[in-house]
């Protein structure tokens, strides 16, 4: 993979296809090797004679004097250790002067990082890359791969200078504070091939004493009060027991410090460990720093670091996108402990989880909560800056490792006074018991007023000595993954669906308050495990209940395993059914035809069943033979006050669709799918001009039909004006004048 902004060609920072961009410049033979990470393809590098041995690349490269240039490689060899040198070149080609790093504490076999720094001298037009290792016998190899030339690699959004991140230069960005002596090493350290910004040179604070040993980065980057800050650095411990930390640190515009904020380093083993701390810069703030230390250390013990990084807090760690997460760092990652959360109620425990790497989702750590006992318990969060009225996310991840589960979450919603004005809250869930971590999400509107916000995820446990781990703590402003809007002058709920993705399959249900549950129509039939083609539905359902409580329960399926992943659930709605003298004739399959009509009068149901009855001689009791008891069958009769209305009860009835019957609730009818046979529609008095019609409709109950659902009542005259630029687009998108009006397209 390409080095981001290497000067390099690709076949001389890989070694692929062959060596070609090197070339031998003291004491060695060159030949291509093999087991690489960036490319299969090494630079094989043999001695010789005994003595130093150098390569460089076959190019060289323009520079600018005073600029800063970097240069790194990845080095492996059995018996000898290694340096890496840029090597300034005048516009003649003639050697200005060479920049060599430290040569590798130790011989390593594992891939390893070697790197340097260095400013372009004064004269300086090109520049070449060097390795070099001194063989101690003749036939002694060392191998290269993943090599870079070029500005130096940067974490994102670092307030610390280039040197004072790396020790790529000089190091001098760091003073001993207390009980050490600095320097830096350079020790075989294997890094990820793709990790471009750590490696080389390393900070190493060697233990004068017994006792705490710390240093501190003496370049003091100005900050903001209010700003939330991050502060992060490899650590190396001596020991798996050393206890190593991290702390950001705030000053006033005196020097004094102001507050701190330290994160301990938990580990079992030895290695590099990216730990990280962050703080709220104070009232009163004017610059930070950064710490890094051991606690009761033992003389001559060793502690390195590298990669140390001061930013105000983005995305992520090592992001340079915007934070959007309202939650404090130190309360959604637990780097540092478990923050601000506490045990509001039950036999719940909370703590750090341990060691570093062991569990966690995001960085490097979670929380860890443990209950004794099957009961409930609330951990509470701090308290949060939010704006109110609008939509926001709360999304974290839960792992189940011992006992089982069941989480539930809440949000506390507080006015600028600190006045508690409502409370928000999911249904519970179940937590799944393979060891995997599942993310957990739920959207809430903030009341108006809202200024702060404060979590609460109640925890239950269901059985004895249970084991969770949570982690990755989000509260972000966003558009709700679904919304709901009622419309009860057309008897419909639109329901708006976001955030699909479109390589699973989607079902929709509405839900009744008793957990009945009935699919959701859409424009190519009922919607149960149809595909996707965007990232945002919105379903317009004509046919829910009146009167009644219902939600919508989304569901997303694997297309492969057929198995749910996901679901979502609405907030509660209700239909106004409106004057109950009135009820809905609706074509679920037309819903632009859908009318409100008076009833002067419900049917008399009745249920005819197809019955055989043989009298047996000699017997008092015939034998019946029925077959299945039929649907409901009566007529109902509705008046239409206007010619309007007329008109439009006529065309409801042209098609002779299948029709759903909707009346108010308490009077006596269920929503029912119906046929309609001849109707007659009289004049209610003999007066010719009499605008009133008595229509008598005779219905037969019949199934709820399955095709899609085309047109809308919102379909306008503008909306056909403003999509079809001429009549000639109309006569291609439309067969028919009704297709027109119920804008069902040909062209799809």
């Amino acid at each position: 993979m390409a080095i981001p902004g290497n000067f390099l060609s690709a076949t001389t920072e890989t070694i692929d296809p062959n060596t070609s961009g090197w070339a031998a410049k003291l004491n060695c033979t060159l030949s291509l090797g093999s087991g690489g990470r960036n490319g299969d393809g090494v630079l094989s590098m043999k001695a010789t004679a005994a003595g130093e041995m150098q390569a460089r690349t076959y190019s060289s490269y323009a520079v600018t004097p005073g600029e800063t240039y970097w240069t790194f490689a990845d080095a492996s060899s059995t018996t000898i250790p290694e340096r890496i040198g840029i090597r300034w070149l005048s516009a003649a080609g003639a050697e200005i002067s060479i920049t060599w790093s430290l040569t590798t504490a130790t011989a390593s076999s594992a891939w390893h990082r070697i790197s340097i720094g260095g400013q372009a001298p004064a004269g300086a037009a090109r520049a070449q890359v060097l390795v070099s290792s001194t063989a101690t016998a003749a036939g002694q190899i060392t191998f290269f791969e993943n090599v870079y030339l070029g500005y130096p690699l940067r974490y994102a959004g670092n307030l610390l200078s280039f040197d004072a991140e790396q020790q790529e230069i000089t190091g001098t960005s760091w003073a001993a504070e207390a009980n050490c002596a600095l320097s830096r090493t350079v020790p075989a350290v294997p890094w990820p091939v793709d990790l471009y910004y750590s490696g080389g040179e390393m900070l190493t604070l060697t233990v004068t004493a017994n006792g705490t040993a710390s240093a501190v980065c003496t370049e003091r980057p100005a900050v903001t009060p209010g700003v939330e800050y991050l502060g992060y650095a490899y650590l190396s411990p001596p020991t798996a027991a050393s206890s190593c930390w991290v702390e950001l640190r705030f000053y006033d515009v005196s020097g004094a410090q102001v507050s701190a904020s330290r994160s301990t380093l938990a580990v079992t083993a030895t290695g590099m460990y990216r730990q990280i701390a962050s703080g709220v810069a104070p009232a009163g703030a004017a610059t930070t720093s950064l710490a890094v230390g051991i606690t009761s250390a033992t003389a001559g013990q060793v502690m390195r670091s590298e990669g140390a990084v001061i930013k105000v807090r983005t995305a992520n760690v090592t992001s340079s996108l915007p934070n959007q997460n309202a939650v404090a760092f130190a309360d959604a990652s637990f780097e540092q402990g478990p923050g601000q959360w506490t045990v509001q109620s039950g036999v719940a425990a909370i703590a750090r989880s341990s060691p570093w790497g062991s569990q966690t989702f995001l960085d490097a750590y979670s929380l860890t909560v443990t209950s004794g006992t099957a009961t409930a318990s609330t951990i509470r969060s701090g308290r949060y800056a939010v704006t109110g009225g609008v939509n926001w996310r709360l999304w974290c991840v839960a792992k189940r490792t011992a006992g089982g589960w069941t989480l539930a979450s809440s949000i506390r919603w507080f006015d600028s006074a600190s006045s508690l004005i409502s409370t928000s809250s999911s249904t519970s869930t179940a937590v799944p018991s393979d060891g995997a971590w599942w993310a957990f999400q739920q959207d809430f509107a903030a009341p108006a007023g809202a200024a702060y916000a404060q979590i609460d995820y109640t925890l239950t446990a269901t059985a004895a000595s249970s084991t969770l781990q949570l982690d990755a703590v989000v509260l972000y402003q966003v558009l709700p993954q679904q919304s709901i809007t009622v419309d009860d002058d057309s008897a419909s709920v639109n329901v708006v669906i976001r955030e699909i993705n479109t390589s699973r399959l989607m079902t929709v249900y509405r839900v009744l308050a008793d957990g009945a549950k009935t699919l959701v129509r859409g424009a190519s039939g009922l919607l149960d495990r149809v595909v996707s083609t965007d990232d945002i539905a919105i379903v317009t359902d004509y046919e829910a209940p009146l009167g009644v409580p219902f939600s919508y329960r989304i569901e997303f399926y694997s297309t492969t395993t057929g198995l749910l992943i996901e679901w979502r659930t609405t907030a509660t709605v209700t239909l106004d059914p409106g004057d109950p003298g009135y009820a809905w004739l609706k074509d679920p399959l037309r819903p632009l035809v859908n009318r409100r009509v008076l009833v002067k009068q419900a049917p008399d149901w009745q249920q005819p069943i197809e019955q055989g009855v043989l009298r047996p001689r000699g017997r008092q009791n015939a034998v019946v033979l029925s077959g299945v008891r039929s649907g409901r069958e009566g007529s109902l009769v509705v008046w239409t006050q206007s010619d309007d209305e007329r008109e439009a009860l006529r065309f409801l009835l042209a098609t002779g669709n299948v029709l759903l019957w909707q009346s108010a609730p308490g009077m006596g009818e269920s929503d029912v799918y119906v046929a309609v046979g001849e109707v007659q529609f009289p004049r209610i008095t003999g007066y010719a001009p009499e605008p009133w019609r008595e229509w008598t409709l005779p219905l037969t109950e019949v199934d709820r039909p399955t095709g899609g659902m085309a047109g809308s009542p919102t379909w306008t005259v503008r909306d056909v004006a403003i999509e079809n630029a001429t009549l000639l687009r109309l006569l291609d998108r439309y067969a028919t004048v009704l297709d027109l009006a119920l804008n069902q397209r040909a062209d799809g």
